[in-house]
């Protein structure tokens, strides 16, 4: 793997792309330290420790993790990159329901761009009712006692007007640097972006938890350990494949013979990859997000909360996890299209019939794989959940499977790119 990963910094346009991702994300942890202008920073830490130890609210605390600790700080990241994730979803949702979206999807880049267009509207919209939610939060006395605003010297219209607009830019800011990332960097955005939130919180999560008890070394030496163990289990669902037998048939092109090759179809356990777990993620903390425009109704904040932890949320992120994991299948493997491609080009599959058998086949084959990688998925999301329940060990929340699935998810995917670019200059690769 050093040996690819040097071999990529010799090529010039690889070594560009991976500077160009990593000095992103370096901005990206920079602006997540940087404070809305006006907020008074010391304050603001010891209200939020007061909230988090005083009243309890778990729903906060996962919205805090995400945003890799930028909402805790009120910086000008606070937000995150979850207000673009929702908008991808209802929009790939939509598509499902509504034929004009499908027909937009099917006509290729342009449909695609104009598809981006319609999310990013969608995603400053959501943004603006993000920061005002916070906004009230902040205010509210649920915030160990509120922000004095008016302590800033400036209006508090215009101080309010000022907190909103900030984090509504750098709403906008997370969502460039994620698409600049995918597009001409190297891996997707969206998930290194999330990737870099979570890493940032393990090292304090283990000063904290080593510092915290008596048998706090132990405890997190057992936890890593049992974290790193897993981490191999996890690369091999990610890899493996169920793999049908193509034959081509043999055909005279002029004079010349062609076909009469035997190839596979590779079909992926988890073709889904980290992106169901993300979906799931982002619709089970919503109601996190909406419960910030009522901090002080009661009920609101107690639905919040257990649907962020407990029962609930186990048995949510299951369902969810599998129906992603299913729905993201569908959206980018299409078995009818697959078997017409196969039967253009003179191949089928072994004992079945080309056209719509063959479609059948497929899709039947694709259903019973995909269903044990879901539910491996979801039992490693929903595990270290129901561990940290009866232990309350931060590192177990903060290292959970959750966020070990999306950082190997994630590191497999860069890796898989830059492996694939790497061949395309004649080195050997990153996997062996």
């Amino acid at each position: 793997m050093l040996k690819g990963i040097i071999n990529a910094f010799k090529v010039k346009e690889l070594r560009g792309k991976i500077l160009l991702t990593v000095g992103l994300l370096l901005l990206y942890r920079l602006g997540s330290y940087v404070p809305v202008p006006g907020i008074p920073f010391n304050e603001l830490q010891s209200q939020y420790t007061a909230m988090g130890q005083i009243m309890g609210m778990p729903a906060f605390a996962v919205l805090n993790m995400f945003s890799g600790g930028a909402l805790s700080r009120v910086s000008v990241f606070s937000l995150g990159i979850m207000p673009y994730i929702t908008a991808q979803i209802i929009f790939q949702m939509m598509q499902a329901v509504i034929p004009s979206l499908e027909q937009l999807a099917k006509e290729g880049e342009a449909g695609q761009r104009k598809i981006t267009q319609y999310t990013r509207y969608l995603a400053l919209g959501l943004s603006l009712l993000n920061a005002i939610g916070y906004l009230f939060l902040f205010q509210s006395e649920t915030f160990g006692g509120g922000i004095n605003f008016a302590a800033s010297g400036l209006p508090v219209p215009l101080m309010s007007v000022l907190v909103v607009g900030t984090m509504l830019t750098g709403s906008m800011l997370i969502m460039w640097f994620g698409e600049i990332i995918t597009q001409r960097g190297v891996g997707n955005g969206m998930s290194l972006i999330i990737f870099c939130n979570i890493m940032s919180g393990i090292p304090s999560a283990i000063i904290s938890e080593v510092t915290g008890s008596t048998n706090g070394a132990i405890v997190t030496a057992i936890t890593l350990a049992v974290c790193i163990a897993i981490i191999p289990l996890i690369v091999f669902v990610e890899r493996g494949q169920r793999r049908i037998p193509i034959q081509y048939a043999k055909r005279v092109v002029g004079r010349r013979v062609m076909g009469g090759q035997t190839t596979y179809l590779p079909i992926k356990v988890n073709t889904a990859g980290v992106v169901a777990i993300i979906f799931a993620s982002s619709i089970l903390y919503f109601p996190a997000q909406i419960a910030v425009f009522f901090p002080n109704v009661a009920w609101i904040n107690a639905v919040a909360n257990n649907i962020s932890q407990g029962w609930m949320n186990w048995v949510l992120s299951v369902a969810l996890i599998v129906f992603f994991s299913y729905f993201y299948t569908s959206m980018v493997f299409n078995p009818e299209d697959t078997a017409d491609n196969l039967r253009k080009s003179g191949g089928f599959i072994p004992g079945v019939r080309p056209g719509a058998p063959t479609a059948a086949y497929i899709k039947n084959v694709l259903d019973k794989v995909t269903l044990p990688g879901a539910i491996f998925v979801a039992v490693l999301a929903v595990v270290p959940s129901i561990i940290f329940t009866f232990t309350n060990n931060s590192l177990v929340q903060t290292f959970g499977g959750t966020s070990i699935l999306i950082m190997v998810g994630t590191a497999l995917d860069t890796l898989s790119q830059l492996e694939s670019q790497l061949k395309m200059y004649d080195y050997e690769g990153i996997f062996k």
